[in-house]
């Protein structure tokens, strides 16, 4: 018989285990937290050198031990206090794809005290120079790509780069982060850290067309390597596993398809994996038979990412050339899993389980997780809540609905940030008394699985990407040729959604979809801009309060 939710919880956190927990207060709210959980990034990077000559990061042809990370990290670390006088507080923002570099500079910043602002590598320039502006950023660290496109707001900017894997000499007033770091030392900077200092500024895209920065703390990010760990040996441990046999899971190897500026690809790839000693494997840029070349070289235990990319993998024509014997897990979230993806894992992968979670930058990544037998009696739902998260569902009035019933999911935990950058008014409407507000509609059964019905907020997820339509219709109606705009999620079979914009202009003017594509990839990031365009004559349909009706659009253009 399957032991409860109730009975591995109790046995899990059990006085002396490893997912113990305490109680402290947070911002005024006694929240249960992990006990074991380190204090501080600073903290985790002096840990992960007991890996020593283990492999940490892999890409293309270069390998990076976990001492020889530690090295680099150290001495960024050093470099940014005693060159560019960084001191606890300040922030430090990276902007560039998956390179090594980029965990030696996040971790490196960390360790100085800094607040790390991870940008989103595929934003415009404005969209970047913004970022750089709201954060305050003391010092960039950016990728050749990232520093060509910010070269022409740069100077405006008085922030000092750092170019990661120059092409020949950086751009003017540019150093190369090689020449940063000269000679490499063990020694860290003094300053100490504590479990409530600010550690990350994570960009959310915004609902009123400016992105939001999501400030989390030191115990935020470290403990959620914890979380993830824990919701792994709880499934283990409900299939009938003893508990030393899950709490020693042997090391991984990661196939890394998401960015590491996701709260997903930092906190529960990027973080778990540097404290648990095990292996990411990155890629230049996303593509499923790179990924396959990957998995056999590598020999990698766990891939996914989300959704899209887990289905591109596995329904590849090319997959039955390589060998994906080694692979124990397929892992994914971001999006809702279609059961096409299921299916076609338990036919490929037979001896897997899949597994999904749930969370969002602002409850930094893990809340819920579902996987093993909880995946398989209740493959709809993204898991029961780590032990130290609470949520509960509750109506428009704020008052809690009983099991079964659909609403608002809110969610309270050491997990959830501080709140929003200089955002006092957005941060007072989404965090009360403890409680984040998601704007996710959900239900949660009687053993406690949650089951994620649909947005309230108006968004859209293409590929694992958050699209937040007010965002996309601010850049819309930039455009002089626009009179009304209305942004809608196209369904696509890999992508989840695809962005779809209808579109009225103001009399006896005249563009294409293709004119407006244009003009939009020059103010939003591309994965935003609207594959989808509808031109129309008539009023949009509204509301006697003036809001679009984008459900009638949604039936009148798809049917």
């Amino acid at each position: 018989m399957m032991r409860s939710l109730e009975d591995v919880t109790a046995a899990l956190t059990a006085p002396g285990q490893l997912f113990e927990m305490d109680e402290v207060e947070i911002r005024g709210t006694r929240t249960r937290v992990w006990k074991n959980a380190l204090p501080s990034l600073r903290s985790l990077l002096e840990v992960t050198r007991l890996h020593g000559d283990a492999t940490f990061l892999v890409y293309e042809d270069d390998r990076l031990t976990f001492e020889e990370h530690f090295l680099r990290a150290a001495t960024f670390a050093r470099r940014l206090t005693e060159r560019y006088g960084v001191t606890k507080g300040d922030r430090v923002a990276i902007a560039m794809r998956n390179f090594p570099e980029w965990s030696v500079a996040f971790f490196g910043a960390a360790a100085a005290g800094a607040v790390v602002v991870p940008l989103n590598a595929w934003w415009t320039a404005p969209e970047l120079e913004y970022g750089l502006r709201d954060s305050g950023a003391k010092v960039i660290v950016a990728d050749q790509e990232r520093a060509e496109r910010l070269a022409g707001v740069l100077p405006g900017l008085g922030v000092p780069t750092i170019v990661a894997r120059a092409e020949g000499a950086p751009p003017a007033g540019a150093e190369a982060f090689e020449a940063v770091l000269g000679e490499l030392g063990d020694a860290l900077p003094e300053v100490a850290i504590d479990p409530d200092d600010d550690a990350t500024i994570f960009y959310t895209s915004g609902t009123t067309g400016r992105s939001k920065g999501a400030l989390g703390t030191q115990r935020n990010i470290t403990g959620n390597p914890v979380s993830l760990a824990y919701a792994m040996a709880a499934a283990g441990l409900r299939a009938g596993r003893d508990l030393e046999e899950v709490v020693g899971a042997p090391r991984r190897v990661s196939l890394l398809s998401v960015p590491f500026f996701h709260a997903t690809g930092c906190h529960s790839v990027l973080v778990a994996s540097a404290l648990a000693g095990s292996t990411i494997v990155l890629m230049h840029k996303w593509n499923p038979e790179r990924a396959l070349e990957l998995i056999e070289r590598e020999r990698a235990t766990m891939f996914g990412g989300v959704p899209t990319m887990a289905w591109q993998v596995l329904t590849s024509p090319h997959f039955d050339k390589y060998d994906t014997s080694s692979l124990t897990s397929v892992s994914y979230g971001g999006a809702p899993a279609p059961p096409k993806l299921v299916e076609k894992i338990k036919e490929l992968l037979p001896d897997r389980v899949p597994g999904n979670g749930y969370g969002l930058t602002e409850t930094s990544s893990v809340t819920t997780y579902n996987s093993g037998v909880n995946y398989l009696s209740h493959p709809d739902s993204v898991g029961p809540p780590v032990a130290v998260c609470d949520v509960k569902v509750v109506g428009p009035a704020g008052d809690e609905l009983p099991a079964g019933e659909v609403g608002e999911l809110l969610i309270r935990g050491p997990n959830v940030i501080k709140g929003y950058w200089n955002r006092p008014d957005a941060t007072a409407q989404a965090f009360i008394d403890g409680w984040f507000h998601s704007g996710d509609l959900a239900r949660v059964d009687e053993e406690g699985f949650v089951y994620i019905v649909d947005r309230a907020k108006d968004m859209l997820i293409r590929g694992g990407e958050n699209v937040y339509c007010a965002e996309v219709e601010a850049a819309l109606y930039e455009h002089p040729a626009v009179a009304d705009a209305a942004v809608i999620g196209v369904p696509h079979d890999e992508l989840g959604e695809e962005v779809g914009a209808v579109v009225r202009l103001r009399p006896g003017e005249s563009l294409t979809a293709e004119e407006l594509q244009v003009f939009l990839r020059e103010r939003i990031a591309k994965f935003k801009v609207p594959s989808h365009v509808w031109f129309r004559d008539t009023e949009l349909p509204r509301n006697p309060g003036g809001k679009i009706l984008k459900t009638h659009l949604r039936a009148e253009i798809l049917g």
